[in-house]
This record gives C-alpha cells, structure tokens and sequence, in this order.
C-alpha cells in the first residue's frame, strides 16, 4: 500500500498506527543480523502511534539516519568516538511528527557519512538483504537495507556525494535527493555544508515524492508525456559492469519504444568534477571535526580526514568557483533535455570484503560514487530507481533541473518500466 493510501487509511479510522508500528518492529527484530536499525525506541513509537490520526503522512513508520538528532535518542553518528544524547530534534524530525510520521528508531549510517560503502560503524558492517556478504552503500546504509528488506516503508538519509542514490541502486529501492534546500539540514552532523542534503527512500517514486512533497512545499504538477531523456554520453559514464550494462539496454529499449525522445548529451569532464568535489567536500570535512579527537575512528575515516587536510586553502576557494560554473553548464543542458539519465551505479553490490585494505576501498569508493557527485555540486535534484533485473539490484538515476521535472520523468520511467511486475 502506497504512502498516501496507508496515511488515508489511518486517518479514517481504517488502519491502526500501533498495528503498523508493532509490525515494523517485529520486522526490524527479524532483520537485525543487518545491522540496518543500530537503535530501536519501541516505547517511544508505541506511545506516539496512540495519539496520531492525522497529516500527510499519518502513522508511517520511519526511520532516520543516525546523524540526525532525535531528541531522547542517541546521537551516535556510527563512532565509537560519541556516546551522546540529542537535546532537540533535527528539523526534518520537526517536520515528520507535524505530518504524523511515526520514528520507530535510527538506521545505521557509515561513521559521520563519511564513507559510500555502508562498512565502517561502531557495529561493524551494514549487510546487504539481497545477499549478506554484499555491502548496502552508503552512507545511507541502514536507510537502504531497512526499506529493502520491509521493516519501513520510509526512511530518511543524507546523500553528498550520493549517500542516498547509492544505497538504493545496490539495496534495489529508490532514493531521492531533492534539488538543494528542500529538506533542511538543521540538526544533521554535517559532513560538507556545500554539498549535504536530505533525502528519502522507500520503495517506488510514487512514495518518495509523495514524502518529500510532504515534508516540504514541493508540489509534483502534472504528469508528463514522452520526456526528452539526455544519455549521458561520457565515456566514464558508460564504463559499467556486464550486468548494469544488460539492464541498463534493456531499460533504454523499453523507454523508446513508451515515446521518450533520447538524445546524447556530454556532462564536464569527470576528473575535473570530481577534483572539484573532493577539494570542496575534504576541508569542510576536516572544519567539522576540528577539536575532535580521531583517535578511536574507523580507519577510513581517518584516512581520509588525513588526506582532506592537505588540501590547500587556494583550492577549496577555486572548487567554489568551479562549482558555480559546473552548475551552470549543467542548467544549459536542462534546455536540451528534460532530464539527464544514466545508471547511478556502474557496479552491483560488492562484496563486503573488498574494501578490506586500503587501496581497495579508494578503488571501490572512486566507482560507487562515479556518477552521483555531479547533483550534489550542483544542488539539482536526482533520483534513482530500480531497473529491471534477475541478478543483484541495479539504478537508474535521473537527475533534472527542478523538484518537478526530477518526479515527473522519474514517475513516469517507473511507469514504462514497472520494475515490481517484470
């Protein structure tokens, strides 16, 4: 049942909130070997579902990313380093029990979001449900996996550098990082104030623009007709693995023959972006972690820290300025095309050990998040969706030029590819 339907439902008297509140903690209990949910608050989502019958999103169980503060609830961010509580809800908690949400804990997130792969926490790895040797992503991980497997239709993540879009591509849900400032960051450990944004995942795009439309004062418009889709024509971009690359024709085929116009289109270079997003994200990083001691961090978070230090302070000035001029080469394209396609991830899941050493964790962060920086430094909406698949899940990503056009196109991919019945 969709988001909107079961939130109906609830408000007139047809559903009973404690029923789905009990039913996504008997799911969570029958799914911890994940690690998807590090803290569950039954009494508080107990007590919670008694009273609410009404807003938009009225007895939804949720759960939110441990770095977003939960007033009562720990506020961990995935370190070893913190044994908090937070004092106050984040804003976008604010906004969830105003619509009737019902927070039912906190899902796992790679320590201080620092991290795409979902492997690195105070409890260890975040298991994939599609096969527990398989890392989730991240670092949304514990988002992903928790929808994935069924114990909340709705979770709240944090995506920059993808953190959202990558755990739904490898976790087979969707993810949706709205355009820049729609959700709001207020009561997030930052990662990269340029760069973080709030986002949703759930299981179609139907409920995840339902929730983000919820949540703020994003409106979809009317559905759109035979979208113009620019293929993302860099070379870089097309360098996937045999499955995604199967998948990824597949999907193309089935969205030409359904009316979309395709056209290729070239993005800016991806070693330079990707330049740009690292001497951005790394001394923002390290400001935030500034008078903290490291010492008890997960390795790669230490590492990359150490690394992010050395960036000079005259290239995060010129970064800034890069990004301004990305954002804008990118806007020239949404005059072209309706939206920007290509698979959000060019790999399925891998395996959980192949981030064991070092240099092969940069290996597999620098594929993970290969197409997916380009939304945050530019702040444009981007979603991605399950395609079609008999192996381990696979995304396609949309990225578009406004909160609307991101859904509409996104909606009616879904449509055209009907992922839950091929």
């Amino acid at each position: 049942m969709s988001l909107e339907r079961t939130a109906a439902a609830v408000r007139a008297g047809e559903l009973d909130p404690v029923d789905l509140v009990e039913q996504a903690l008997r799911r969570a209990e029958e799914t911890a070997g994940l690690n998807a949910v590090v803290h569950l608050d039954a009494d508080g989502a107990r007590e919670a579902a008694r009273q609410v019958r009404r807003g938009a999103l009225a007895g939804v169980p949720v759960l939110v990313k441990e770095i977003v503060e939960v007033e009562g609830l720990p506020f961990r961010c995935g370190s070893a380093s913190m044994n908090e509580v937070a004092t106050k809800d984040a804003e976008i908690v604010t906004r969830l029990r105003a619509v009737g949400a019902i927070i039912i804990g906190l899902s796992y997130s790679h320590e201080f979001a620092y991290g795409c792969t979902g492997t690195s926490n105070r409890v260890g790895p975040c298991r994939n449900p599609h096969d527990h040797s398989r890392m989730t992503g991240g670092s949304s991980a514990g988002a992903g996996a928790a929808v994935a497997a069924g114990v909340v239709p709705l979770a709240i993540g944090t995506d920059t550098a993808g953190s959202v879009r990558i755990p739904a591509a490898l976790c087979g849900v969707v993810g949706y990082k709205p355009a820049r400032g729609t959700l709001p960051i207020d009561g997030v450990f930052p990662l990269a104030q340029s760069l973080d944004h709030v986002g949703v995942l759930t299981t179609s795009v139907v409920d995840a623009v339902y929730a983000v439309n919820s949540l703020s004062s994003t409106e979809s418009g009317a559905a759109i007709e035979a979208p113009r889709l620019g293929l993302v024509s860099n070379p870089e971009h097309q360098d996937h693995s045999e499955e995604v690359g199967k998948a990824w024709s597949a999907a193309i085929t089935r969205l030409r023959a359904a009316g979309a116009v395709m056209q290729e289109v070239e993005l800016p270079d991806w070693t330079a972006t990707n330049r740009t997003a690292v001497d951005l994200q790394g001394p923002e990083a390290v400001a935030n972690h500034a008078g903290r001691s490291t010492d008890a961090y997960q390795p790669d978070v230490q590492q990359r820290l150490r690394k992010a230090a050395e960036v000079p302070a005259w290239r995060y000035v010129q970064a800034r300025a890069e990004a301004a001029e990305l954002t804008r080469t990118v806007a020239n394209r949404f005059s072209e095309v309706d939206a920007l396609i290509l698979p959000t991830v060019p790999v399925v899941a891998p395996p959980i050990d192949a981030v064991a050493d070092a240099d092969g964790a940069v290996a597999v962060r620098a594929r993970l998040m290969r197409n997916t920086r380009l939304a945050n430094l530019t702040g444009f909406p981007a979603l991605s969706l399950p395609l079609p698949t008999t192996g381990l899940p696979i995304g396609l990503q949309v990225i578009a030029g406004s909160n609307q056009v991101a859904a509409q196109v996104a909606s009616w991919i879904e449509r055209v590819l009907d992922f839950e019945g091929a």
